[in-house]
């Protein structure tokens, strides 16, 4: 298992330096987060602060949890991964989802908020930017998207592309599907009235993780395949912490991503909880 930390706090410059930490401190990946406009919270653009998160470290692991393609246009999305991937030296990974319609960058702005259509989009965007990724001409003719053959070059740095970790929501098939076509599966739980997020437990999501690798089309059986989970431990008890990954590392997991959510968390909480480490197994 690999050990992430999703920054939640801080202008992009803290952010800069508490990702330095993380790296010195042990942690595979340092994430961030994809908003516009959420009521109540401070966020900033992703790509400025993922940015300067790559030229602060050398090793780990960087993205922002969750990209949400519905509303970008992909052509743009796909040529600020290509830079970012070729920044960091190819240690960029995509996680993408349908996005949250809490943030005001939805709706109040005219973005579709169906889930269906967002779907859609979601679709045809990861089909787009690994067309454009190749660096070869790509042309794309779609319900929402068309255009004739153009050209990103240079191609990404990380071949055959960056690695798309896709939001699956189980026990959704089609949502789950999804998933199974690309690099890694973003683990969320339905609810018993069938809306996300429910409550996880390691035991629920082994029955996921079984029913991704047995879907995963047969090209790519033989290829690396992530499974992704954030939560909370306790950086003071190491011995808790590693308890509480275990049990997620025994129903699949590949990635663990450590994540305070709460509003009151302070910047300078966020640094001690990263210099405590990762709860590593």
């Amino acid at each position: 298992m690999r050990y992430g930390i999703v920054l939640t706090t801080g202008d992009p410059r803290t952010l800069a330096e508490h990702a330095a930490a993380a790296e010195a401190a042990g942690w595979d990946g340092v994430f961030y987060w994809d908003a516009i406009a959420v009521p109540g919270l401070v966020c900033w653009d992703p790509w400025v602060v993922m940015t300067a998160i790559a030229m602060s470290t050398e090793r780990v692991t960087i993205g922002a949890v969750v990209v949400t393609p519905s509303r970008r246009r992909p052509w743009k999305l796909a040529r600020e991964t290509q830079a970012l991937d070729h920044l960091s030296g190819g240690r960029l990974v995509l996680p993408v989802g349908l996005g949250v319609l809490d943030d005001m960058a939805f709706g109040a702005v005219g973005e579709p908020t169906e889930a269906r259509v967002r779907a859609e989009l979601l679709d045809e965007s990861l089909a787009i930017l690994d067309g454009l990724w190749s660096g070869e001409p790509f042309a794309f003719e779609g319900k929402h998207y068309r255009f004739p053959a153009m050209q990103l070059t240079p191609p990404t740095l990380q071949r055959p592309r960056i690695p798309v970790w896709v939001v699956g929501a189980w026990p959704s098939e089609r949502s789950m599907a999804r998933a199974a076509r690309w690099d890694g599966l973003v683990a969320q739980p339905l609810s018993s009235a069938g809306v996300a997020p429910g409550t996880w437990t390691p035991d629920g999501l082994r029955p996921a993780v079984d029913w991704v690798r047995e879907h995963r089309p047969a090209e790519l059986q033989d290829q690396p395949y992530e499974v992704i989970i954030d939560g909370k431990t306790p950086g003071d008890d190491r011995a808790a912490g590693a308890e509480i990954v275990a049990g997620w590392a025994d129903a699949g997991v590949t990635w663990w991503l450590e994540t305070d959510w709460a509003a009151s968390v302070t910047p300078e909480a966020q640094l001690r909880r990263i210099q405590a480490g990762p709860p590593r197994v």
